[in-house]
């Protein structure tokens, strides 16, 4: 009989496996077995004539070396799970062990996977999913780093300075945006390492080409490397800046008109299709409501809407908003979860409300309840009200499903990232992580 070339040996840690080069090509041209085949991903001579010897753990490469059979990641109960994410590192491996953790991000078939508690009491006031699957937690002037293991990283200490927001521009960066100090200069936005929490660079605002101590606000991120903020400055810095995610250059900078908040602005949003960003400043950081697009080719704002002058009652005080461009739309909430919509082609800009969220009235409300906020994930709608995200569907928008549990209060804030969503919690300093199961094999 002839050499079977299709069959490769390793000696790992002491313990023999035998595979095929079919299971090894799964792990990818880049990982540790990516170097075994050639260009036509045909087996190297010299890797099938000789056993090849690694000196690693044995336990997790059999977890490995199944995971590339069969898709499927079983980690027996003697071998911890960090050390099978470590050698997975070590193969090049990780993404797929990542893969099979979890499967595509899917509201309705979400499941609580775990539930992290911080160091410090309470006082979290926003969370953001990073885009592979970890996240960061906004606490004070500090910002909590999390991989997609929930390993903490070090937290970025901004020294005293309040956090406004923060975002993603990788899984490796997270640009901060905090208040300014009075005197000393600091505030305004920074890009740092999610690694070890070390500043890169500072975004700065130039007035009349000098450069500015602002306080930066809400974060958006466009997908041709553009970031947006909104700013405050001691002269006429009132607006919305716009910075190279690249370079941290200034290239452009929309000013605040009169009578009118950007400034101050709870939640920005761009979009993709219309190439206009959304600004949004909403009760109670402003009496009064001001949402508007904003076209910064042309510097004007396309399409606007305000409450100044209507009759306001608790029941139609807006909380949260949120542009649907599929239905040229922008959805709104109130505090009793209740969500209204406005047309986006129409420059009336009149709330048509709806109350589907009266289905969970009854239920106790929490001593200090929390404002709903919105997000929007490939054609599904969410929205936060006391300990639950409610998960809405379909062109009506019908409630189709509710994430609760009972431990840490009210949620303040959650977002989507990395086919998982995570929901900071008011009450205590903890928030959940609900994943949808992986697809079964079968």
């Amino acid at each position: 009989m002839g050499i079977q070339r299709d069959r490769v040996r390793f000696n790992v840690g002491g313990r023999v496996f035998e595979t095929t080069a079919t299971t090894l090509a799964n792990a990818g041209r880049n990982s540790f077995f990516g170097a075994m085949f050639d260009e036509n991903w045909s087996l190297k001579s010299e890797a099938t004539i000789t056993e090849h010897f690694i000196d690693r753990n044995p336990d997790c490469f059999a977890v490995i070396l199944d995971l590339l059979r069969t898709g499927e990641l079983y980690i027996p109960a003697n071998v911890p799970e960090k050390l099978v994410y470590r050698e997975a590192l070590f193969y090049g491996v990780l993404d797929h062990v990542r893969e099979a953790k979890w499967g595509p991000f899917d509201g309705n078939r979400l499941r609580l996977a775990r539930s992290m508690t911080g160091r410090a009491p309470g006082d979290g006031t926003a969370i953001r999913a990073g885009p592979d699957g970890g996240c960061c937690v906004v606490h004070g002037s500090m910002v909590h780093v999390y991989d997609w293991i929930m390993e903490e990283h070090p937290p970025i200490n901004l020294d005293y300075q309040r956090v406004n927001d923060a975002g993603w521009i990788d899984s490796g960066k997270i640009v901060i945006s905090a208040c300014e100090r009075l005197g000393r200069g600091d505030g305004g936005l920074g890009l740092f390492n999610a690694s070890n929490g070390e500043l890169g660079f500072k975004f700065n605002v130039c007035h009349e080409n000098q450069a500015k101590s602002f306080t930066a606000g809400a974060l958006s991120f466009s997908s041709d490397y553009k970031l947006f903020s909104s700013c405050k400055g001691r002269s006429n810095e009132y607006g919305i800046g716009v910075w190279d995610q690249v370079t941290g250059k200034q290239t452009d900078f929309f000013y605040e008109p009169p009578g009118w908040s950007l400034g101050d602005a709870d939640k920005l949003q761009w979009l993709h299709g219309a190439n206009c960003l959304l600004v949004a400043t909403l009760f109670p950081r402003k009496d009064n409501c001001y949402i508007s697009l904003l076209d910064f080719r042309a510097k004007t704002m396309v399409w606007s809407w305000s409450d100044i002058g209507a009759p306001i009652s608790d029941e139609r005080r807006v909380r949260d908003a949120i542009a649907m461009e599929e239905t040229s739309s922008v959805c709104v909430v109130n505090e009793y979860e209740d969500l209204g919509f406005m047309d986006l082609r129409s420059s009336a800009g009149s709330v048509r409300w709806s109350s589907r969220s009266r289905l969970m009235k009854g239920g106790k409300m929490p001593d200090e309840p929390c404002y709903p906020k919105l997000a929007l994930h490939e054609g599904q709608l969410f929205s936060s009200m006391n300990d639950c995200v409610s998960v809405f569907c379909g062109p009506d928008w019908v409630l189709t499903s509710r994430l609760r549990r009972s431990y840490g209060g009210s949620i303040c804030d959650f977002s989507i990232g990395g086919d998982r969503l995570f929901a900071l919690h008011s009450e205590e300093n903890v928030f959940d992580v609900w994943e949808t199961p992986p697809p079964p094999i079968l």
